[in-house]
This record gives C-alpha cells, sequence and structure tokens, in this order.
C-alpha cells in the first residue's frame, strides 16, 4: 500500500509498503481522508517525541472497514468508522479512574504507532467509531481534532456570560472559538497576526478579532475587557511568546487553558507571586478521548459544528511533505486533509 514514512527528523517519504492484516480484536480501516495536524509538523521536525522510527504518521482518519479480526462481531466490512487513537492498557490505576491518556503504556496511532497517513490502519476494534450514514468523511475526518478541543473545554468549564480569549486561529483554536459561543460565552474574542485567518474566526464564532502583532492589538484586548483582561485565556498556539501573552492577558482570579503543543524543550519565563497573587488556574489539555468523541460525533452529524468551515485545502498523499512545508510557509492555509481512497 501507499504510505507517507517517517525514517528521521525531516525525512518524510512517499513509499509503498506492506498492506497490514487485522489480528484478533483488530479492524483493517481503509482510509478514505486524513488531516494534517501541527502535531504532525512537530513529530516530522523531531521536535515531538516519536519514539518508534520508521513511522506511517497520521491521527486524524475516516473511511470504512475492510477487514475484521478474530472475535470482532460488532463491526462489520463496509462500515463507515473512525477511531480513538488513544490506545491503553485498560487495567492500571490511570485507566480503571477513566485516564487513559496517563496510562504508563499508552500509545497513540500515528505517533507511536503506525497512523492513518495511508491506504490502510489496523485499529483495535474497541477504539472504532461507527459513522452515521450520511457523514462526509472530510467531516469525520475532523472528529478527532474536534474531541480535542472538546476535551479542553470540558477541562476549562467556560460558564454562561463569561469572556474568553483565543489565542491563534489555526484549526484548533477557530473549535475553540465555535465551541466557546455553544457554551454560553458573552465575549469571543481572537488574537490572530494573519488577516484570512482572522476573517474565519469571525465566520465560526468569535464577536471581535485582534492583530497581536500591531502595537495596538494587546491593548484593544484590554480595552475590550474594561481593563481587566479575560476570565479565561485558551492558548492554540503552542509557543513561548502566546504563552508568556496568556498570563499577560487574563485577569485577576482567571483561568488558563494550555492547549497548544510547545516543543518539548521550551521553556516559558514566568513569575510564580503573579500565579499566587492573581490566583491564577491554569489547566492542561492533551487530546480527546472517552466521552468526547461521540460528542464530537453529534455535534458533527448534528449540523452544530461544521468542519466545511475550517477544512480548506484538499491534497493527494503524494503531496503530504510539500502540504507540511506549505503551511510553515502559508499562514492564510488552516486546515489541510489528505484525499485518500
Amino acid at each position: 500500500m501507499r504510505a507517507a514514512v517517517l525514517h528521521g527528523a525531516n525525512d518524510l517519504r512517499f513509499e509503498e509498503v506492506k498492506r497490514p492484516e487485522p489480528g484478533p480484536g483488530e479492524v483493517l480501516l481503509r482510509v478514505h481522508r486524513c488531516g494534517i495536524c501541527g502535531t504532525d509538523s512537530h513529530i516530522v521536525k523531531g521536535r515531538f517525541p516519536a519514539p518508534n522510527l520508521p513511522l506511517i504518521i497520521g491521527h486524524e482518519f475516516a473511511g470504512e472497514v475492510a477487514a475484521v479480526g478474530a472475535g470482532v462481531n460488532h463491526i462489520r466490512e463496509g462500515d463507515r468508522a473512525t477511531a480513538d487513537i488513544n490506545i491503553a492498557c485498560g487495567h492500571c490505576w490511570y485507566c480503571r479512574n477513566n485516564q487513559k491518556l496517563f496510562c504508563p503504556e499508552v500509545r497513540q496511532l500515528g505517533v507511536h504507532g503506525h497512523g492513518g497517513m495511508a491506504d490502510y490502519v489496523v485499529v483495535p476494534a474497541r477504539n472504532i467509531y461507527i459513522l452515521p450514514a450520511t457523514m462526509a468523511f472530510d467531516h469525520a475526518a475532523f472528529i478527532e481534532p474536534l474531541a480535542c478541543a472538546i476535551h479542553g473545554q470540558k477541562r476549562i468549564g467556560i460558564e454562561v456570560g463569561e469572556s474568553v480569549l483565543i489565542l491563534g486561529a489555526g484549526p484548533m483554536g477557530l473549535a475553540h472559538a465555535a465551541l466557546s459561543k455553544q457554551r454560553g460565552a458573552g465575549l469571543v474574542m481572537v488574537s490572530e497576526p494573519n488577516p484570512e485567518r482572522r476573517v474565519k474566526a469571525h465566520d465560526i464564532g468569535s464577536d471581535i478579532e485582534f492583530d497581536p502583532s500591531s502595537p495596538e492589538g494587546l491593548e484593544a484586548i484590554m480595552e475590550a475587557t474594561q481593563g481587566r483582561g479575560a476570565d479565561v485565556v485558551i492558548e492554540a498556539v503552542g509557543a513561548v511568546s502566546t504563552y508568556g501573552q496568556a498570563f499577560q492577558l487574563v485577569r485577576r482570579g482567571g483561568r488558563i487553558l494550555a492547549y497548544g503543543a510547545a516543543a518539548t524543550d521550551a521553556v516559558v519565563p514566568m513569575r510564580p507571586f503573579e500565579i499566587y497573587a492573581k490566583e491564577l488556574t491554569i489547566v492542561g489539555s492533551y487530546a480527546g478521548t472517552y466521552e468526547t468523541w461521540p460528542a464530537a460525533i453529534a455535534l458533527i452529524s448534528g449540523g452544530r459544528f461544521d468542519p466545511g468551515k475550517i477544512i480548506d485545502s484538499v491534497r493527494p498523499l503524494s503531496d503530504v511533505g510539500a502540504a507540511l512545508q506549505s503551511l510553515d510557509r502559508d499562514k492564510s492555509v488552516v486546515k489541510v486533509q489528505v484525499q485518500i481512497a
């Protein structure tokens, strides 16, 4: 089969590899669509841990069941499906306390094991979610990132009427803008230097957009909150500079959601006294799992969340390397998906 295979830092190759076969309790999924995530870029550049090389990247995928392994009776060939990429042991302390992301044995498809940037991917049957017959594969391939954003929203607990500032209008920043509005935020603000992305933010639910690269940008955010700062700040970039801004722009007694995936060796200068004196709450959010997956499916299938407002580029599998490079150069492009089947 065809696959995008990472052999080392900045060594991503489009090549032919052996098609996998599902073992007992597994499902072979024929991939139709796979999204490119910012984490994929970090993995390819060697900035995000991917310990098992060579690796087929890709963790935002959807397709149809091509085969099922022994003992799988609730899934049939031809079913339209996607998969929770987080595979855990199921019996450790964390798993038994519904925190499988912290399982010592957790692995993620496309990060620790082969993912969906290929014609086929093998997934444990317990991780499969059957899709509504009417859901398009491009929308279905956005279930994973939406589930991640839902998890972050649940972690930070936005209340009705609160002001929310989202730093960054990439795919996840846009998802947070839409979800914040749906959760009843009274004021949704987005800080984003790229003008095309600011337009997308407004279209998807932001009330006010700011350009942080302008001298007046950060001041305008404070003015919009009567000088207090936002009740909730969501960092959705993963950069040292924007994490620093989060501390500047959150109000006293406010909350920060650390959502953007920074490089593993990145360090943010901060003053512990500021956290202490402002009584800040800082919450991390790593990935979506459990109830966030059916929630994401329900929002998309029910028309409450439209991935079409975020997906703005479709490329063939052979162009994955070039697509990753173009995302670094052209910030007017927000979300690239790869058409595979």
